[in-house]
């Protein structure tokens, strides 16, 4: 996603993907400490999380950002640039495989790609044809049914039926469907 869909105020999560080599385990995740205390003292920072595989060598920093321009900043600081110094020859970030999100772009994912997400006013659009189906045939053939339960219980079914259908059905088929409008070749 481009920093101009972004409103300079939306946070932003970014995973950065670390490879690294066989043996140098322990000495990356003492690293990890490290990086981790002077990221969260970065201006912008909410928060980073580290993902051990179970397996494997590859590792995925999860860190949180109030804005796509101070995570910017970090990550052209010369202090990130310093600690990267440190793991030389233990790890290598996979720059091919960060990936940054503000919210429902995860929706719009195509399987096997890393293309930047829709204009979010397309995923409003997407969001909404899929939604609006979806809430009415909730409204007609389940509402009706739950007439006589408490509130708190009726007002529960809605996202309990929409979100899972919308999530695991709705959305990866318009993601398919609208592919070209969603994602333009670059040459448009």
């Amino acid at each position: 996603m481009s920093t101009t869909d972004v409103r300079r105020g939306d946070p932003v999560t970014t995973v950065l993907t670390w490879r690294v080599r066989p043996g140098h385990e322990q000495e990356f995740e003492q690293w990890t400490h490290g990086i981790t205390r002077c990221a969260r003292r970065f201006p912008g920072n909410e928060g980073v999380s580290w993902l051990r595989p179970e397996d494997g060598h590859r590792f995925h920093a999860v860190l949180r950002w109030s804005d796509p321009h101070r995570l910017a900043a970090w990550l052209e600081s010369d202090e990130r640039a310093t600690w990267h110094e440190r793991i030389e020859g233990v790890a290598t970030e996979i720059g091919s495989e960060r990936q940054s999100t503000t919210g429902m772009e995860t929706w719009f994912g195509l399987p096997g790609t890393t293309v930047q997400a829709p204009h979010r006013w397309k995923m409003v659009l997407t969001t909404f044809l899929g939604a609006y189906p979806c809430t009415l045939l909730i409204q007609w053939l389940v509402a009706p049914h739950t007439m006589t339960w408490p509130l708190p219980l009726r007002a529960a079914v809605f996202p309990v039926v929409l979100l899972p259908v919308l999530t695991y059905l709705v959305m990866p088929l318009l993601s398919r469907v609208l592919r070209l409008w969603l994602y333009p070749p670059p040459d448009r």
